[in-house]
């Protein structure tokens, strides 16, 4: 039997300690602490703590005078953790339990009325949303920086062809900064996400207590406004109970991971020998232990790996919740290390990514060979029939006949049959089409908003960078 804990015994016991004779087993302390994971929403909790305490000597809850000195020591307690000068212990329970009994030590009774009318149910929902209101734009930041680095890179590239794919088969000829320009498009959807997600945030917990608010005259408002947040939490089962913030931000991160997955396998695909389009640095590339030739992607390679972490994180956290009646359930102790891990294992995702791909240069020889075989311009063929006045579906299917003259015929591009080859399909065939048919007419050709056309892109790269001054 392992030694009795000194739960009850330190100086810093327990907050809940008041009606056990005897303390838990230390196997069981240990398995119940969660300073590991909130340690980081230390000064957080600090700011909450003044904010309540200069409330309840508002309030005549406290006298002022206690009110003053507590806010005075939590201030000396954040700067010594900031500064290095006092260290989390731990072995305290959870980061509210530090904090109060430090301030215990330091005040004797007057810490004792820190927690007056507030409950580390309510406690820990507000130190969350402190915490995810800094981080977040932190990971906006990122993104916009990542956004300004891929819209440079397409403003360089707005004439340099490739082949679009679909089913990873060639279909029509695009731009390199069109394609570029189509992941800048998702990462504003990502970056819009966490900003909806802050609104949501906005909302001040604190006054909930544990689960039916407090009976005695807080001053909610104040507080909120104190803190900086616009609204209350409109019920205190909800407030305390409630980690849709949570839940709602891993999904939002589980789909940027979606993003930087999916542009991190065309990079794989695209620094292959097959394909050559681009080429990684070293320094953001790694070699074999037995093959000395081998220049591999691997960090595109972890970071679409990490993406499967981080769904995980989103599941645990669904499947932490679906089952909990309300109000609080010690289950949602859970919350912090999958949130606090998809956070983080995005943050620095992005951040290696932009690395890697500003370092990285492009083979624009390469990708406009893409362009050739493969047929790419069969629907610029069918448009063409079109214009001539053939209904859209009878132009499919000369094209298709055309293609399917190429393939038996080993021609590998329909500009290389001969133009009384062609006239066999369509009589409204003419020896312009040679020229309408090249990657570049066929880029020309697109002239819509949102299209290849290079014009089009330069509209796409002005409207990216004006989210982005709006957006900082």
């Amino acid at each position: 039997m392992s030694d009795e804990s000194s739960i009850l015994k330190g100086e810093r016991a327990a907050l809940w300690h008041g009606r056990f004779s005897e303390g838990p087993d230390a196997e069981a302390v240990e398995f119940e602490t969660s300073i590991y994971a909130d340690s980081r929403m230390a000064l957080d909790d600090i700011t909450g703590s003044i904010a309540h305490a200069e409330m309840l000597g508002r309030q005549h809850i406290i006298p002022e005078e206690d009110a003053s000195k507590i806010s005075a020591a939590l201030k000396d307690i954040a700067y010594e953790l900031e500064s290095g000068k006092l260290s989390i212990d731990p072995k305290a329970e959870d980061i509210h339990s530090f904090i109060e009994g430090v301030l215990t030590e330091r005040l004797g009774d007057t810490g004792k009325k820190i927690h007056t009318g507030r409950s580390r149910n309510d406690q820990i929902a507000l130190d969350e949303r402190l915490y995810l209101r800094k981080a977040i734009p932190d990971l906006q930041d990122s993104l916009i920086t990542l956004i300004e680095t891929l819209s440079e890179i397409a403003e360089k590239h707005t004439h340099t062809l490739m082949s679009g794919y679909t089913h990873l088969q060639r279909a029509q000829p695009v731009t390199l900064a069109h394609h570029l320009c189509a992941w800048c498009w998702m990462l504003v959807r990502d970056w819009n996400r966490f900003e909806d997600a802050l609104a949501r945030l906005d909302y001040m917990p604190l006054g909930s207590g544990a689960l039916a608010g407090s009976g005695l005259p807080l001053d909610r408002n104040s507080v909120a406004e104190e803190l900086g947040f616009s609204h209350l939490t409109q019920n205190s089962l909800d407030a305390v109970s409630d980690r849709d913030y949570c839940l709602e931000i891993a999904a939002h991160i589980s789909i940027l991971m979606t993003h930087l997955s999916r542009f991190c396998e065309e990079i794989v695909l695209w620094s292959t020998e097959e394909f050559k389009f681009i080429e990684l640095s070293e320094k953001w590339s790694t070699g074999s232990s037995i093959m000395p030739q081998k220049k591999n992607p691997d960090f595109a390679e972890l970071i679409r790996g990490k993406t499967g972490r981080v769904y995980g994180d989103l599941i645990a956290l669904l499947t932490m919740v679906k089952g909990l009646p309300l109000s609080y359930n010690r289950d949602l102790q859970e919350d912090k290390d999958n949130l606090f891990d998809a956070y983080d294992t995005v943050f620095s995702c992005v951040r290696i990514f932009t690395h890697m791909i500003a370092s990285a240069k492009w083979n624009d020889a390469r990708m406009k060979e893409s362009c050739g075989g493969g047929y790419a311009n069969a629907t610029d063929l069918a448009d063409y029939l079109v214009r001539k006045g053939l209904p859209f579906r009878t132009a499919h299917e000369v094209a298709a006949g055309i293609v399917r003259e190429c393939i038996q015929s080993g021609v590998s591009d329909i500009v290389k049959l001969p133009l009384e080859n062609l006239l066999k399909h369509s009589a409204l065939i003419g020896p312009d089409i040679y020229e309408k048919l090249s990657p570049e007419a066929c880029v020309q050709a697109r002239d819509l908003p949102g299209g290849p056309n290079p014009a089009r892109v330069g509209e796409q790269i002005s409207q990216l960078r004006g989210f982005i001054k709006k957006a900082r």
